[in-house]
């Protein structure tokens, strides 16, 4: 994708400024839904810039796997506890946020000076913009990365049939719990041999 550079520029502004804005929103609030609302906006303002950077494929991944899975299942999961709690005051509490502050500045300071720092220039001598990502992304998982493009399919399997165990594990005794008592009631007690033998007798 082909922008003038005023095009770019703006719209880096604006999805830079969406990002820092939705997380700040998501840290500061205190209602978890919204904040779980405002993780998908910085989602989606992180896509926008892949998009800025002709990564297509990663901005699609981002928007289907992040937004579309991750963010959802975060809300689901936020509806369906519906856990209420009251708050209760923590002793010494501007403690911990001071400590936290320190350490979002630091992290802050030690980013932008990364970026200040970092030479964005492209070089003349460097390969050509690759117009099609998915299909240069497929070659290298296909030819150069296919083992281990083939071993995270076999994580993701053995994580996905985990997955399926511990959650019919609390359903297994129950059933065969119910499948006992059931046989149980229909089957009738077998009557000792010699008792069937010595009624015939005596009824003879």
């Amino acid at each position: 994708m082909t922008l003038a550079e005023g095009v770019q520029i703006v719209s880096f502004g604006v999805l830079a400024a969406m990002m820092l804005a939705t997380a700040l929103g998501v840290v500061l609030l205190s209602n978890i839904v919204y904040s779980a609302f405002l993780l998908g906006g910085v989602f989606i303002s992180i896509s926008g810039i892949y998009i800025l950077l002709n990564a297509d494929f990663v901005a699609a991944a981002q928007i289907l796997i992040y937004v579309g899975a991750i963010n959802v299942l975060i809300l689901f999961a936020i509806m369906l506890v519906n856990k209420r709690e009251d708050f209760s005051a923590i002793p010494r509490r501007w403690i911990r946020q001071g400590a936290t502050a320190l350490v979002c500045l630091g992290l802050f300071l030690l980013l932008g000076t990364m970026v200040m720092v970092t030479p964005w220039a492209i070089d003349s001598t460097s390969p050509a913009i690759v117009e099609n990502t998915i299909v240069a992304i497929g070659e290298h998982f296909f030819s150069d990365f296919l083992l281990p493009f083939e071993l995270a399919s076999v994580l993701l399997l053995m994580a996905m049939v985990g997955a399926i165990i511990l959650a019919r594990r609390d359903f297994i005794p129950e059933i065969l719990a119910r499948q006992e008592t059931i046989t149980t009631s229909l089957t009738l007690p077998e009557r000792p041999r010699d008792l069937i033998g010595s009624s015939s007798t005596t009824e003879k």
